[in-house]
């Protein structure tokens, strides 16, 4: 990876922070890009003298011209697009969402290709898909129906043909993931990110509820880093759409083996609330791609984590806001 550079977009969420940390042990040459100026996740996983060595650069992605300026200035060779709104803002300011998360996404492609750069992952997500019961083929292979009921899934769904029209009009290659339920140190926003929520909670001794129940896919945010690594460096040639697997299970379970992992958490979920998206999905498209897959099994994930939250906590590097909302 010496002669080698990698674009984060996006690089202050939970999976850029990730990405950030994988990147940095395996030596890479990291331009991490935010609109945010504080790494604030990024400092629960990786040191001071370890930031200081990404270079940091605020990036508006709706700019044409300074996406393009940033990736022919710092000769980028493989780009990790994590940039974007998630539902409730896409909701409450559509205008912005489609700025943010088509345009910018049109703005990352443009730049792959006016500057030849190598490799090019990019975050979809599940909410491109339809609800479990639109199905009948399981588990999901990745080239279902697209059929989104949000604002946000429709500009997912318009990333991913972004990458087949830029594949067959001018040879650009991208690897798109459809992360679902993702967890892991770090991830502290959106409903979703009540299992790991629930794993701080344990850590720290307080009671958690966890606002749905049913079936999901948990994906380590470790692992999902590492996945968006892989499919950069895969430097693909033809536009590809992939699902995320991890561990399917049931909320309820979940809970259960949280319990058996730390005897007295106080972790409760709402009955009766599954969540809109389908869980049992196929990776066979990301295993024939990558052939190793990133996986931590859940119970060695909870054990993983509730070591670095308590650790975290300790050292006054977090505290347990993030459970209030």
């Amino acid at each position: 990876m010496a002669n080698e550079t990698y674009l984060v977009t996006g690089a202050m969420g939970c999976i850029g922070s990730w990405v950030l940390r994988h990147l940095t042990d395996q030596g890479a040459h990291i331009v991490a890009t935010d609109l945010q100026d504080d790494p604030v996740r990024a400092r629960l996983l990786l040191s001071d003298a370890e930031i200081a060595d990404i270079t940091w650069e605020r990036l508006d992605v709706t700019d044409t011209n300074a996406v393009s300026s940033v990736v022919e200035n710092h000769q980028i060779s493989h780009v990790v697009h994590l940039a974007g709104l998630q539902i409730p803002f896409c909701r409450a300011n559509p205008p912005l969402g489609a700025a943010v998360n088509v345009t910018g996404t049109v703005n990352i492609f443009e730049a792959v290709r006016a500057h030849d750069v190598k490799g090019l992952a990019y975050a979809s997500s599940l909410a491109a898909l339809g609800a479990p019961e639109t199905y009948d083929t399981w588990p999901l292979p990745d080239a279902v129906r697209t059929d989104p009921a949000t604002l946000y899934g429709v500009y997912k769904v318009a990333n991913e043909e972004t990458g087949r029209i830029y594949a067959a009009d001018w040879n650009v290659g991208s690897i798109g993931l459809r992360p679902y339920t993702v967890y892991g140190v770090a991830r502290d926003q959106g409903v979703t990110a009540d299992p790991a929520k629930a794993i701080l909670a344990a850590a720290a001794g307080v009671p958690f509820h966890i606002r749905f129940s049913g079936q999901v896919a948990l994906q380590h945010a470790s692992d999902v880093a590492r996945i968006f690594i892989g499919c950069a460096n895969a430097e693909a040639t033809d536009a590809h759409v992939f699902n995320l697997r991890g561990d399917v299970i049931e909320i309820a379970d979940f809970v259960e083996m949280l319990k058996e992992v730390e005897p007295g958490a106080k972790i409760t979920f709402e009955n009766d609330s599954p969540l809109p998206y389908p869980a049992d999905l196929s990776d066979a498209g990301l295993r024939g791609l990558l052939k190793h897959v990133p996986h931590t099994p859940v119970r060695e994930a909870m054990q993983n984590d509730i070591a670095a939250y308590r650790d975290l906590l300790a050292s006054g590097k977090l505290d347990l806001k993030q459970l209030e909302g």
